[in-house]
């Protein structure tokens, strides 16, 4: 009897419970466990998926819904500030590839046709992995995020465009036709959504707004569509998910619509890599490992080094731009796609194919660990990576702060660290605010306060740092590992400084107390106390409540116009 596709899903999960359960008690990256999931559901093995295309339906869906909360998060005005960079490192990282990859698939023995589809496929990273790997991490609003994120986006383009040629070879298409028609209706669709993004969709928003759920609905409706639209003007999917979250990116309501769409996203995003590492193909392998780690070492190593030597040109610093580098550190599902394509035309074998695919498996997976621990993985090697920085000022710097001594240093500006701010103001003395996102560090500058751009996590930034003379230090960061590199950076140096910190764990909070710090705070702990206190100084007096309510909604409206929201606990964002 044919197995539903409902029981054939509750196995698909069941098994990726298991094997990413597996992965959790290992301390190993989920998207691991996800792949590997695939691989054991695949003909290779069990043999469990059979409905393919509705698995696959499932997959595009967890995409564009990916694309779409990748285009909430990419606001117009960041574009414009990372769009030359990552204009430049996009086109040039597969150039340099492709150039590269192509004389190395000549040196190992493959036809010319062979190496030019080999080259091009180890040209393009995955923007769906690396977003997934960002966004776990925390990091899609730093500037390394932002930049990688950009070029990411500019190889999709490139990947499309050279799918649309392949594709459109069998049809006898002209590369004129093709192309121009390309462009004519690219930049129709543009202004229309520039049109609609302006005008139609905040009024709308606004209406929507009002439901919670309605607003949801509207979210996914919108995302779907326009990923419909261009899917039918012949452009992909992904573009048009993208565009519909970039549309929405300067609405007020992003923050509400970006913290409904992930549970939904993850589940979805989820069935793709399972699907992608059920794909995978293993035969004819075994006479093909040399060339499998050639091309693995040169996509794990040589591609970092490409995108790190481009943005050491363009004035970047080696942190940010060896975190960058390692994002084009894997081969992307477009790789994957290409390599099919030329089969189907007839250009290659499927031996090619075989090969790229376990290149995908090794540089997925690869990457993945280099790009989770690429926060311990820096300091080892930073000493050797100043031949990818230019010397003098770096683009990147943001120095908005005069040299000298700060009686007060506070590390991440954002929810917790606003009041914090506010009460260094009226105690008057010299105070520097440290924050990993660019836009907060302009922000501050314009308002007058002295800031740092950089990372608690990066001790080059900590040495430049005079703490020696520094009276307290507060840290709105909760992660373990960075309150303890900082406390320990501090009282290597000064015993008697006020260290305050932030934990969510009882058990990480009497570490960090052990550690040296002066005060941890634990938000949530702090809410009650603070109602407990409100209760035994206002008892029951309605009156007092309802005044306090007052002021508390008016604390919030200034909070939601500053873009702040209850927060998401990654790894080094500021409370």
């Amino acid at each position: 009897m044919e197995i539903s596709i409902f029981v054939e899903l509750s196995m698909i999960i069941i098994i990726a419970v298991i094997v990413t359960g597996l992965m959790r008690l290992l301390k190993q990256p989920l998207i691991i466990g996800y792949i590997l999931t695939g691989v054991i559901l695949s003909p290779y093995f069990l043999n469990i998926i059979r409905s393919t295309d509705a698995i696959s339906v499932f997959a595009q869906i967890g995409i564009a819904l990916l694309l779409f909360i990748v285009g909430l998060n990419l606001n117009p005005r960041i574009i414009k500030d990372v769009g030359k960079v990552s204009l430049i490192t996009g086109v040039g990282q597969v150039i340099f590839t492709s150039v590269i990859g192509f004389f190395l698939g000549r040196l190992l023995g493959f036809s010319t046709i062979a190496s030019i589809y080999i080259a091009i496929a180890l040209a393009f990273s995955s923007t769906v992995i690396i977003t997934k790997l960002l966004s776990d991490k925390g990091d899609m609003e730093t500037l390394y995020g932002r930049i990688s994120i950009g070029f990411l986006i500019v190889q999709d383009l490139v990947a499309i465009l050279v799918l649309m040629v392949i594709a459109s070879i069998p049809t006898g298409l002209s590369f004129s036709t093709l192309v121009f028609g390309i462009i004519l209706k690219g930049l129709g669709l543009l202004l229309l959504l520039f049109l609609v993004g302006a005008y139609i969709l905040p009024p709308i928003c606004k209406a929507v707004a009002k439901s919670q759920e309605f607003l949801l609905l509207f979210s996914i409706g919108w995302c779907l569509a326009l990923a419909s639209l261009f899917y039918y003007m012949n452009f992909s999917i992904e573009i048009g998910a993208l565009l519909a979250g970039i549309t929405l990116s300067v609405s007020a309501y992003r923050y509400e619509i970006c913290s409904k769409m992930k549970p939904l996203r993850d589940f979805f995003i989820i069935l793709f890599f399972i699907l992608l590492g059920s794909q995978m193909a293993f035969a004819n392998i075994s006479q093909y490992i040399i060339p499998i780690l050639v091309f693995s070492a040169f996509i794990l190593i040589g591609n970092p080094l490409i995108v790190m030597a481009l943005m050491g040109l363009l004035g970047y610093s080696k942190r940010n731009s060896f975190l960058a580098g390692l994002t084009v550190a894997q081969i992307s599902e477009f790789s994957l796609i290409l390599i099919i394509l030329g089969v189907k035309v007839g250009h290659l074998t499927n031996e090619v194919l075989s090969i790229v695919t376990v290149i995908g498996l090794i540089t997925i997976a690869g990457s993945t660990y280099l790009i989770l621990y690429a926060d311990k993985i820096y300091p080892l090697l930073s000493r050797y990576l100043g031949v990818f920085e230019r010397k003098g000022k770096k683009v990147d710097e943001h120095r908005y702060h005069s040299d000298g001594d700060y009686d007060l240093i506070l590390f991440g500006y954002n929810r917790i660290g606003y009041d914090i701010l506010e009460s260094f103001k009226k105690i008057k003395r010299r105070f520097l605010v440290v924050d990993y996102n660019p836009e907060v560090i302009i922000k501050l500058a314009k308002e007058g306060f002295d800031c740092k751009y950089g990372d608690a996590d990066d001790s080059e930034l900590l040495n430049e740092l005079n703490f020696p003379r520094v009276k307290m230090v507060i840290s709105t960061i909760p992660s373990l590992d960075t309150n303890l590199l900082l406390i320990n950076k501090i009282r290597e140096s000064n015993k008697r400084a006020i260290i305050i910190v932030v934990s969510h764990q009882i058990d990480e909070a009497l570490k960090l107390y052990d550690e040296g710090a002066t005060y941890v705070l634990m938000p949530h702990f702090l809410g009650g106390h603070h109602v407990s206190a409100m209760i035994r100084d206002k008892k029951l007096s309605v009156s007092k409540f309802l005044k306090e309510k007052v002021a508390h909604i008016e604390h919030l409206k200034k909070r939601k116009e500053l873009g702040h929201e209850h927060p998401q606990h990654h790894r080094h964002q500021g409370l």
